[in-house]
């Protein structure tokens, strides 16, 4: 007769938490103080002793995003001397962090410097499945009387660096104030909105702590019709309401192609979530033969990989108010897996956003019918 035995096993399901690298970015920028160091900054940091007293441009940036990013905003920073290789800094970054925005204060000048930035972020994609965008600034204008800028010449200046780009991933904000891009950074990384929500959201508040107003050589200040230009040249930047208080802004816009997919970041976010977290549920699933061919496997697995989807969907109803989540609900057509081989799965994942108005058009009309 044999003898009894009993085996408990512990099944790891992969159930638990997503690791959250939304809303995290690294400020990488000249600064005089603890060059060369990962500071890790949060709002109660002080920033005179992480980043110095000095007006360095890492050091306006990262106020600035302290400033827009609201309640348990964090980031990261590496300040650097003159003429640094940004490049080597998001390498050595990367052995210690993983941030979901890469912010380059030190202002771009070349459309070549962005095809550069698309090509690194699709080196950290491949080679350490990290999905980043990377925001960078470009020159404000120079005001100097007689030697400076006219904003018609500034408006060519920018329009040259991001013509014929295609780079997606990539994002270019003027430095009109001199702090525009950790502004802007810092608006993204608010805790108080969805990554879903454009950085135009007006109900998110107005945007703090801008520098000085921007004129150009001969005194002439800022005007809409320049920030519009701007706008159509894929720059982002500020805009405001006539009659209607405060600063806000207008899409966070990416260098993508015409007609692509990701022309605006609040997209792209979106999808790297999603990305992020099935990258996960994936490698959870490699040679598990309870992953197979299938109709029951097929059907359990679908639920197993919409996980993410239903998570990021959750909407919340309170006084009469909707509040959506960061996609629609799935439906049953959201995931599709197909086996072309016996070791080969492909899964095909659809994830559908709000809509969200930018463009209010309202129509009023006289009624003189009588009751």
């Amino acid at each position: 007769m044999g003898q009894g035995t009993v085996t408990v096993n512990n099944l790891n399901l992969a159930q638990g938490e997503f690791a959250e690298i939304e809303r995290k970015a690294l400020f990488i920028g000249e600064g005089a103080t603890n060059q060369g160091q990962l500071l890790s900054i949060n709002s109660q940091s002080d920033l005179d002793t992480l980043l110095g007293e000095d007006d360095s441009e890492i050091r306006r940036n990262v106020e600035a995003a302290m400033i827009n990013g609201g309640e348990n905003w964090m980031c990261y920073a590496m300040p650097q001397a003159s003429g640094y290789d940004w490049e080597s800094v998001v390498d050595t970054a990367m052995l210690t962090v993983s941030p979901e925005l890469i912010a380059l204060c030190t202002p771009a000048t070349l459309a070549a410097d962005l095809t550069a930035m698309q090509a690194k972020a699709e080196l950290l994609r491949t080679g350490l499945a990290r999905r980043v965008i990377i925001l960078t600034a470009t020159p404000g204008i120079d005001p100097t009387p007689d030697t400076g800028e006219t904003w018609s010449a500034y408006e060519s200046a920018q329009a040259a660096i991001t013509n014929d780009v295609a780079a997606y991933r990539v994002g270019a904000v003027p430095q009109l104030h001199g702090n525009d891009l950790g502004a802007v950074t810092g608006r993204l990384c608010n805790h108080a909105v969805s990554i879903a929500d454009s950085p135009m959201r007006v109900a998110t508040g107005t945007v703090l702590g801008l520098g000085t107003a921007p004129v150009d050589m001969d005194g002439e200040p800022l005007t809409a019709a320049t920030l519009t230009t701007l706008d159509s040249n894929r720059l982002s930047c500020i805009q405001r309401y006539v009659d209607y208080p405060g600063t806000y802004w207008g899409d966070l816009n990416l260098l993508d192609i015409p007609a692509g997919d990701y022309q605006v970041i609040e997209n792209l976010r979106v999808i790297d979530k999603i990305a992020r977290a099935v990258r996960v549920l994936a490698v959870a699933r490699v040679a598990n033969r309870s992953f197979n061919s299938t109709p029951a496997s097929i059907a359990a697995n679908k639920t197993y990989f919409t996980r993410p989807l239903r998570e990021m969907s959750h909407s919340t109803f309170f006084a009469g108010q909707h509040f959506p989540g960061e996609i629609r609900p799935p439906k049953d057509d959201a995931i599709t897996i197909v086996w072309p081989t016996t070791t080969s799965v492909d899964i095909y994942i659809k994830a559908q956003p709000y809509n969200s108005p930018k463009n209010i058009t309202a129509n009023i009309l006289l009624d003189l019918s009588g009751e």
